[in-house]
């Protein structure tokens, strides 16, 4: 089946091939964020080389690092080179992380309709087309001689791509515009239409299952999926997003780590949907239609709350502008050690709220998120629950404080934050605690595409792992977890290829299924894009520093654990949360 599509997309690729010569019009792709790009979003180089990418042709890939070297070595000379990912399967989540595996810095974008494809020629990957400034093709062909699908040769020959920029840039005409290329045929199949599928029979299911939960009234969905009519207003627009695996939104990749709260359609369910909007969106007999899952209609997703503490007085937000980080104290003081299983941050407005972290302080002790962290909350996130004999303790003498993120909505607005705390119903045999990753004090260069910056901490004792949650800001590209045990061993515990600072989720592993042994080191490696092609950079021709502020940027990843050696056995009165003393 995967020969005949690539026997037959090869076939279309041949068709009405543009000549070299010829101008190239106005095409589109996705970026990694998902979002529409066109090459209008380079600015004005003096060269586009652009080159068609499969995470699986073999070519593609031993041509990787050789791209990654050329592209860092004319970047200066206003050359740009594009990875444009043409793979039948490969998802944008698939691209990003190849990415991260070559060590590739240029962007790599998405052809989903082969627009890109038909527009420049290509017919097989790792075919290159180099453009000039006009947008003109100049060059169309291999990238050397060197790798064959016959085999390998020991030196490169003819470097076709380098000569052809070299060439370009001197302001020669190319002396070979075109040569055959080895590689992988280039192939787009259509999802067939299906007109028995019905949405009372085949989509309501897949709805209830995977996104009423986000998608009804009262959320922050943008609207419900509860009924056939919303459904099939919105039935193009979920299409989208079904076959770009961009809903539900699931942002680890598949190859390392099981996560209990994973969200994702399977390869079956996102063809079912795909086929009943090109069938026609039959609605079938909608009384047989299973009803969606009823939800609890509280506001506390953590149960009702023991304890809620409000915010002394309201915040005044403006209708336009920046807001620097606002530090809310909430009028409480613990008097004695109090363990929670249940932390919730509300806001009263959650329309101005990006995210909000708390913190236990004490008159002595301000806002640390490196030592008196608790919880967050974040656009995608959960509230903090825990069970299995597992609490946070808040310290006697302590408050609770929160680092609160305001945005403008372009009218005057106000905001009252809470807190909800459900305190341990059952004895507490461990605290949760958590390493904090994080690196201060650095700088990003200007217009650097994939700058690294990593960070570690050490286990002083076995301990079960949790889960893992990652905190960039708007120069965030992908963050990936290791561990390194003392054997020397390295295990990838989560990837995150294409970061996403509108949408952090935590990352939870199976209760008690992850053990790490003394001496394990944990780290966080990120890469931050300050290129003028992040299409969130407030200013790619600034230094970026580390700090709090949105337009800064921040490396902070969190380790959640507990002690293996710790026993506390503590029993809990459940109306204050307070360890009750024995005789």
């Amino acid at each position: 089946i995967l020969a005949a599509l690539a026997l037959a997309g090869g076939v279309a690729a041949e068709e009405e091939r543009p000549a070299i010569g010829s101008k190239v019009g106005h095409v589109t792709f996705k970026d990694i964020r998902y979002l529409p790009r066109s090459l209008d979003d380079f600015g004005e180089p003096e060269l586009f080389v652009i080159a068609f990418l499969t995470n699986d042709c073999p070519l593609a890939r031993r041509y990787l690092p050789r791209l990654q070297e050329w592209s860092s070595a004319y970047r200066d000379r206003g050359v740009r080179f594009i990875g444009v990912n043409v793979g039948v399967g490969d998802s944008l989540m698939d691209v990003a992380y190849q990415a991260i595996e070559f060590g590739v810095e240029f962007p790599v974008v998405k052809d989903f309709t082969g627009e890109v494809v038909r527009a420049l020629g290509a017919s097989r990957t790792p075919e290159v087309v180099v453009l000039d400034a006009g947008r003109v093709i100049r060059f169309r062909g291999r990238i050397d001689g060197q790798y064959r699908l016959g085999g390998v040769r020991p030196t490169p020959g003819r470097q076709d791509l380098k000569e052809a920029i070299d060439e370009l840039l001197a302001g020669r005409e190319v002396s070979v515009a075109e040569t055959p290329v080895d590689g992988c045929v280039i192939g787009f199949p259509e999802v067939r239409q299906d007109d028995s599928l019905t949405y009372a029979k085949d989509i309501a299911p897949l709805m209830n299952k995977h996104c009423v939960e986000c998608h009804r009234p009262g959320t922050a969905a943008p609207f419900s999926l509860k009924s056939y009519a919303r459904v099939s207003a919105n039935a193009e627009m979920i299409a989208e997003v079904v076959e770009e695996q961009r809903m539900p939104p699931w942002f680890a990749h598949p190859a390392h780590g099981e996560f209990i709260n994973k969200r994702g359609l399977d390869q079956e369910e996102r063809e079912t949907i795909l086929r009943w909007v090109r069938g026609g969106k039959a609605p079938g007999n909608l009384d047989e239609a299973p009803k969606p899952p009823e939800f609890p209609q509280s506001e506390w997703l953590i149960g009702e709350p023991d304890l809620v503490i409000a915010a002394a007085k309201q915040e005044e937000i403006p209708a336009v502008g920046f807001i620097p980080y606002r530090y809310v104290l909430l009028p409480h003081i613990f008097t004695r050690d109090t363990y929670v299983q249940g932390i919730q941050i509300l806001p009263g407005n959650p329309k101005v709220v990006h995210h909000a972290n708390l913190a236990h302080v004490t008159l002595t002790g301000g806002f640390d998120g490196a030592r008196n962290f608790i919880t967050g909350f974040v656009p995608g996130g959960i509230p903090m629950t825990l069970d299995s004999g597992n609490a946070i303790m808040i310290p006697a003498g302590s408050a609770l404080a929160l680092q609160i993120h305001y945005v403008t909505t372009g009218k005057e607005e106000a905001d009252r934050i809470s807190v909800g705390l459900r305190f341990a119903k059952e004895p507490v045999r461990k605290r949760v605690r958590y390493k904090v990753l994080a690196r201060y004090g650095f700088e990003i260069p200007p217009g650097a595409p994939a700058h690294r910056i990593s960070a570690e901490a050490r286990l002083e004792g076995d301990a079960t792992g949790l889960g893992l949650f990652s905190h960039m800001h708007l120069r965030g590209k992908d963050s990936t977890f290791f561990a390194r045990y003392p054997d020397g061993s390295e295990e990838i515990l989560l990837s995150l290829p294409n970061y996403s600072f509108d949408w952090q989720l935590s990352y939870l592993w199976e209760p008690g299924a992850r053990k790490f042994p003394k001496g394990t080191v944990i780290e966080c490696r990120s890469h931050f894009d300050n290129s003028p092609f992040n299409p969130y950079n407030p200013d790619p021709a600034a230094t970026v520093k580390e700090g709090p502020q949105t337009h800064d940027e921040m490396m902070q990843a969190f380790f959640f654990y507990t002690d293996d050696a710790e026993e506390l056995d503590l029993e809990i009165d459940p109306a204050s949360g307070r360890v009750v003393r024995r005789e």
